[in-house]
């Protein structure tokens, strides 16, 4: 029997870039079912994580220099790009987060969207808060981007986003990624991967 993943993501967030990849690699070949779920990490941030502007408004606080050098260091770990922060940083992502809602009855579509636009911003420094960009990036991956701004529009993926952010707040979220295991198990960020896959592994052994 599969062993149930949902994976809480925001294109913005670099964090999240790594983990997206690292955890694709790590279920290659694993009886995992995984269900992706797009969300806002900044409503996430206003509900319940408003710290993370304290620390950004602190430029100078040690931390937070330093996070800056370990991701880079994680992305070279992972092979990955990583042009950040880039003129846009602090991106908005809700044009991005909702053309990814757009897609969700489409799971392909929606990870080689999400894969195109994670490295649109972090390899290549584009505006992902553009619908125009969005759009570009779309149909360079083999998708109707033309259609696919027209249905991040309406009224029901508007909503979908919502009740997705409104779901992860409920569950105790407080950044991006968020990923449960078997629907109970939360874990947070791409340095939690290892304590994911051993969760996998202890549902797998029953």
């Amino acid at each position: 029997m599969s062993v149930r993943v949902e994976f809480f993501y925001d294109l913005s967030s670099p964090w999240t870039r790594l983990a997206f990849h690292n955890f694709r690699a790590a279920i290659a070949g694993r009886d995992v079912a995984v269900t992706w779920r797009p969300f806002l990490v900044g409503g996430v941030f206003n509900a319940v994580n408003q710290s993370v502007y304290e620390s950004r408004a602190n430029p100078d606080n040690p931390k937070f220099r330093l996070s800056f050098v370990w991701l880079k260091e994680w992305a070279r770990l992972a092979g990955l790009r990583m042009n950040f922060p880039s003129e846009f940083h602090p991106v908005k992502s809700v044009h991005a987060m909702r053309f990814c809602c757009a897609l969700a009855e489409q799971p392909e579509d929606l990870l080689r969207f999400s894969e195109a636009a994670f490295e649109a911003y972090f390899g290549d420094a584009r505006n992902i808060d553009d619908p125009e960009v969005l759009e570009d990036i779309a149909n360079a991956c083999g998708l109707d981007g033309a259609a696919l701004k027209a249905a991040a529009g309406s009224d029901a993926v508007k909503a979908r986003l919502r009740a997705n952010t409104d779901e992860a707040i409920a569950r105790g979220a407080y950044g991006s990624p968020t990923i449960f295991v078997d629907g109970a198990f939360m874990y947070f960020g791409n340095d939690q991967l290892p304590l994911v896959m051993q969760r996998i592994a202890m549902v797998e052994a029953g």
